[in-house]
């Protein structure tokens, strides 16, 4: 009964898993058929755009490292939303999703998962929760102030978004499906700060402040090396 139970809870993960992806892409295919002004990109040019910032953006994703300070060392900090941010300002909303995607698959691929694939999902959503408002707003409006105010609403989305999907779903499925009771996770983060003692302040305190440092990370970097790197490397060969 139990391993019946065990299967039943996994396959509900997965089905989840496919479900959220499934309604991310059908989002950024939405957004981007009511965007001005695409840019027309050859099908073969936009997979090699997407490849090689999915690649990069492996990278970066295992090269993730834990913030001690801030939360218990399953939570940790990686800048692999840079690649994939510059590919959605470039190409687009739903190239972004894709980016995203691949680069979870090449970092399962080649490290596995260590969070039972809810870190996967994790970093899957919640980096779409940044990249996806933030690419909207900027291919709505061209510019760098448009660029600067789509980076802060994606900074806002995934810290606000990130702190409650971490409190409703993947902090319980993590205790259920790693097997660590969602008491003892919570403890974790109470030997780091005495202020948390449940998961709203686990949350709060946790993962909202990391959430929101990446945000301000990737924005930073974003605006530093877009126009001088991403769009020149992108557009080199297009007439």
């Amino acid at each position: 009964m139990k391993l019946w139970e065990q299967i039943t809870s996994n396959l509900a993960f997965v089905g989840v898993s496919i479900l959220i992806i499934v309604a991310l892409a059908l989002l950024a295919r939405l957004a981007e058929h009511f965007l001005p002004g695409k840019r027309r990109i050859s099908p073969a040019r936009r997979v090699s755009i997407i490849g090689i910032c999915a690649a990069i953006a492996a990278v970066l994703h295992m090269l993730d490292f834990p913030l001690p300070f801030l939360a218990p060392g399953f939570y940790k900090l990686d800048f692999s939303e840079l690649p994939v941010m510059l590919c959605g300002f470039y190409v687009g909303p739903s190239a972004a999703v894709a980016c995203e995607a691949v680069k979870i698959i090449l970092k399962l691929l080649f490290k596995s998962t260590s969070t039972a694939f809810v870190g996967d999902l994790a970093n899957f959503v919640v980096g779409c929760s940044l990249v996806l408002p933030a690419t909207i707003f900027y291919r709505a409006n061209k510019s760098k102030h448009g660029a600067l105010i789509g980076l802060v609403i994606g900074t806002a989305c995934m810290t606000v978004f990130g702190s409650a999907f971490n409190a409703v779903y993947l902090l319980p499925k993590f205790a259920e499906l790693y097997g660590m009771p969602l008491d003892t996770i919570i403890a974790m983060g109470t030997d780091i700060n005495g202020s948390i003692h449940n998961v709203t302040t686990f949350v709060l305190w946790a993962v909202a402040p990391l959430n929101l440092l990446k945000g301000a990370v990737i924005s930073v970097l974003t605006m530093l090396l877009y126009k001088r790197v991403a769009r020149p490397l992108f557009a080199a060969g297009e007439k």
